[in-house]
């Protein structure tokens, strides 16, 4: 593992782009050479599980000594996505087999739930689980589905505009919301029916690659072509727009902590982004390395975890708040 202690985000001469008065804590911890980690998962326990895209294989860290333990998904396997369920297990979106996979933390057991005929070769991307404890997926070439984990009932529907489905987030209330990437829009299933209401974003042809409610149910996204953070109230039906500081930026993954504070992760500038709200500045947190290519985020109080998909590391922001 590697740490740099008491890193203080930089500060750059933008609009906007500013810096903390609090230290912060960033530390890289390696994992496979060529694991490719895609997705990153804190667990309760304290560890953290990320995906091994090109490895075929569930990963899971433990940061107080930086070992790893490596779970082979199945043949073919080629995970994206991972949360934690309300069962405290590891889900997993595995688009080489085309399932849901289940990873028990005890046992380490693997449970597939495959997709159905309509669901075939789906680029699985990303889930999330709703309010009545079933978990939704994403598939980027052009569908989104449901599966009840009690009963293995799995329904997969055609999304808008075809390909694109990328990703998804639960509010508090339980509601589900996900994102297209090919086709610009932010779209809500009814949890029962499946329809999708399409939401359209105020930047036409934006790229929203990813979604994540605050605590509030406001939605925010990540606008890949257009370099923005957006936000969605879908209270107000109100759209905001934030352009990302820098002269290429690319918004890819975003995470809201607990404080309300919105993270992403900037391509264009090598950097993970907080965003505050309240004063609608940027502060930058660049990885030391080239082409870190951070795919997603996720945390637990007081950290923030990312997967380094470039660099095959996975790197936590530790806030101090």
């Amino acid at each position: 593992m590697r740490r740099l202690a008491l890193m203080l985000p930089l500060i750059l001469m933008t609009p906007g782009l500013t810096v903390s008065a609090a230290a912060e804590e960033v530390q890289y911890f390696p994992v496979g050479a060529g694991d490719h980690p895609h997705d990153v998962a804190p667990a309760p326990d304290g560890r953290v599980w990320f995906t091994a895209q090109f490895t075929g294989a569930l990963g899971r860290l433990d940061p107080a000594t930086g070992a790893i333990e490596r779970i082979p998904l199945g043949e073919g396997s080629r995970p994206h996505g991972v949360i934690v369920g309300p069962d405290g297990a590891a889900w997993v979106t595995d688009s080489g087999q085309n399932a849901i996979a289940r990873v028990d933390p005890t046992t380490k057991a693997v449970k597939l739930f495959p997709l159905p005929k309509a669901g075939t070769n789906a680029n699985l991307n990303t889930a999330a689980f709703d309010g009545k404890g079933r978990i939704w997926f994403t598939g980027q070439t052009g569908i989104y589905g449901r599966l009840d984990p009690r009963s293995g009932d799995m329904t997969v529907w055609d999304a808008p505009k075809g390909v694109g489905p990328y990703g998804i987030t639960a509010t508090p209330g339980g509601d589900v919301y996900y994102v297209s990437l090919a086709g610009s829009f932010l779209g809500k299933p009814d949890l029962e029916t499946g329809e999708t209401k399409l939401i359209e974003p105020k930047t036409p042809q934006a790229g929203t690659r990813r979604v994540w409610s605050d605590a509030n149910g406001v939605l925010w996204i990540s606008e890949w072509n257009a370099g923005n953070l957006s936000s969605y109230d879908p209270a107000k039906r109100d759209w905001k727009v934030y352009k990302l500081p820098g002269d290429d930026p690319h918004a890819y993954a975003v995470f809201v902590d607990e404080h309300g504070k919105v993270w992403i992760s900037d391509f264009g500038a090598n950097a993970i982004l907080r965003f505050d709200p309240a004063t609608e500045r940027f502060e930058s947190f660049p990885s030391d390395k080239v082409g870190a290519g951070v795919r997603q985020m996720l945390g637990r109080p007081g950290e923030v975890w990312g997967a380094e998909s470039g660099t095959d590391r996975l790197v936590v922001i530790r806030t101090g708040q």
